[in-house]
C-alpha cells in the first residue's frame, strides 16, 4: 500500500501493450511513424496547431522547456515551493546556462497576478538585476491544489502586459483537467500558456513525458536543444508509443479521475486532519509522530511533510492511476479510526 509517490505506480498495461506495439523496425530518433503522430494527436487534444516533443523525465520537460523561453542571463519567476526550486536538482538553472529562479509567494504552492506583481515590483529596470522573461506555474500544485481557467487567464494577461512569457508544469495535469472538467485548451494555451510539461510518467506511463508548445516560434530551437541535452533517444518510437496509447480514448483522463477519487476518498476519512482542500491526487494530513507509526505497522507507506513530532506533523499521501476509491479504502479506514 505504497501512497509515498504516484511515480510508484505500475505501468498502465495499454501502455505497455503500445510499447511491445512498437517494437518493430522503423526510422531512428523522431522519424519514426508514432513520432511523426505526436503533433496531429496533441492537436487534437488542444484544439489548436501544437508541436509535441517527447523526452524521458518530466525535469528534462520541465528544465528544457524553460531554457527555451528564457536567456541565460535572465530568470522564471516561480513558487517558491515549485518543483523546479525544490526537487530538481538545480535542473533548470543548468539548462538555462546560468538563468535565475526568482522565488514568489503565494497560498497552496499557487501564484496569484498579485503575487507576481510583488515580484515584479521589487525589481530595478537595470543592468544590475536579474530581469525575468517567464512565469512558470504548476498545475495541480506542490499541494494538490488546481488553477482554473480564469485563475490561468489571469496570470496570462499580467504576463502578457509585461512581455513575459508563461510555462505550466504540468506533471499532475491530467490530475488537473479531470478535476476542473475544463476543456485542455482552456487551461493552457487559451489562457495565455506558452509551453505545457505535460505528465505521462505519474499517470500510468513508463518513461515518457512531452513538451508542449503552443507558439510556433518557440518550437525551433527545442529540437536541438533536446538532442545537446542528451534527451534525443535513438528509439524514440517506444516514447512516443506510451504517450499516444495515452491519449487514445481519453485514457489520460480516466487514469487521472480514478486516482482523484482515491485522493477524495482518503480527504473524507481524514476530516478535520487535511491541511489543504484535495482538489487532485494529493492529500496532506496532520498527523502525530506516534499516529504516523500506527499507520506505517499496518502497512501503509507515505512521506512525512517537514519534521514529525508527537505534538502533530504533516503527512503527505500521493495517489495513483491504479488507486481508485475502492482500492484505498483500507487506508481511508485506518486514518479515520486513529
Amino acid at each position: 500500500m505504497k501512497f509515498f509517490s504516484d511515480n510508484a505506480a505500475a505501468v498502465h498495461p495499454q501502455v505497455m501493450d503500445a510499447i511491445i506495439a512498437a517494437n518493430q523496425l522503423d526510422s531512428p530518433y523522431d522519424g519514426d511513424a508514432l513520432s511523426q503522430a505526436l503533433d496531429d494527436r496533441f492537436s487534437q487534444v488542444f484544439g489548436t496547431r501544437v508541436r509535441a516533443l517527447w523526452v524521458a523525465t518530466g525535469t528534462a520537460a520541465n528544465a528544457l522547456a524553460l531554457s527555451a523561453l528564457c536567456p541565460p542571463h535572465k530568470g522564471v519567476i516561480c513558487h517558491k515551493m515549485a518543483h523546479i526550486e525544490q526537487d530538481e536538482c538545480g535542473a533548470p538553472g543548468f539548462f538555462m546556462h546560468g538563468a535565475k529562479l526568482i522565488l514568489a509567494d503565494g497560498e497552496g504552492a499557487k501564484l496569484a497576478p498579485d503575487d507576481i506583481a510583488r515580484v515584479l515590483g521589487n525589481i530595478r529596470d537595470d543592468v544590475h538585476q536579474v530581469q525575468p522573461a517567464c512565469v512558470s506555474i504548476t498545475n495541480a500544485s506542490e499541494y494538490g491544489l488546481v488553477y482554473t481557467p480564469k485563475q490561468v487567464s489571469a496570470i496570462g494577461d499580467l504576463c502578457k502586459a509585461k512581455g513575459l512569457k508563461l510555462h505550466m508544469d504540468g506533471a499532475r495535469f491530467a490530475n488537473a483537467v479531470a478535476s476542473t472538467g475544463a476543456h485542455p485548451a482552456d487551461i493552457t494555451w487559451r489562457a495565455g500558456v506558452d509551453m505545457l510539461s505535460f505528465g505521462c510518467v505519474k499517470n500510468g506511463g513508463m518513461n515518457a513525458e512531452a513538451i508542449i508548445v503552443f507558439e510556433p516560434t518557440l518550437a525551433r530551437e527545442l529540437p536541438y536543444l533536446r538532442k545537446r541535452a542528451g534527451q534525443l533517444q535513438s528509439k524514440g518510437r517506444f516514447l512516443a508509443a506510451q504517450l499516444l496509447a495515452m491519449l487514445e480514448d481519453d485514457l489520460w483522463l480516466a487514469n487521472a479521475a480514478a486516482a482523484n477519487a482515491g485522493a477524495q476518498a482518503i480527504a473524507q476519512a481524514a476530516g478535520d486532519r487535511l491541511l489543504y482542500p484535495v482538489e487532485a491526487n494529493e492529500v496532506f494530513v496532520r498527523l502525530t509522530a506516534g499516529e504516523a507509526a500506527s499507520l506505517r505497522t499496518q502497512g501503509f507507506e507515505f512521506y512525512d511533510w517537514g519534521e514529525m513530532t508527537e505534538e502533530g506533523g504533516e503527512a503527505r499521501f500521493v495517489t495513483a492511476w491504479d488507486q481508485d476509491a475502492a482500492t484505498v479504502a483500507p487506508l481511508a479506514a485506518a486514518i479515520a479510526a486513529l
